[in-house]
């Protein structure tokens, strides 16, 4: 981050069996400041397609779905220094100090969720 890189982990599955989806946290460092965005999206993805970006945003209700493809990633908020992203992405998210990857990574462990069946429990490192 302190070098102007985008970060971000995967966070695992929200919804339900009928009407899955995932979520990732994001940092983007700007010239003064880091945002802290929480992203949402439908679990449409396989092994080969895996692009967390071009999935539909996930809503609740489908009168939000209007909104979605523009309001898409939740800016959760905004601070002077990576630390305090680190820790605003761990107290709103549920985020991992030691698991953040560059950006376009979290695709990576997209893809090890699906070929470990989608777990909905812990994840292999014991992680929840």
């Amino acid at each position: 981050m302190r070098r102007g890189s985008t970060v971000e982990q995967f966070l695992g599955p929200v919804g339900s069996p009928g009407r899955p989806g995932v979520r990732y946290a994001e940092i983007r460092p700007r010239a003064t400041s880091y945002e802290v965005y929480l992203h949402t999206c439908e679990d449409v993805g396989h092994e080969t397609f895996m692009d967390l970006v071009e999935f539909p945003p996930f809503v609740q209700d489908v009168r939000d779905a209007e909104d979605a493809e523009e309001a898409f990633g939740e800016l959760l908020g905004v601070t002077e220094d990576p630390y305090s992203a680190l820790v605003l992405a761990e107290e709103r998210t549920g985020a991992v100090r030691g698991r953040w990857v560059n950006e376009g990574l979290t695709q990576d462990e997209y893809r090890d969720f699906v070929r470990a069946g989608r777990p909905s429990g812990a994840w292999p490192a014991g992680r929840p």
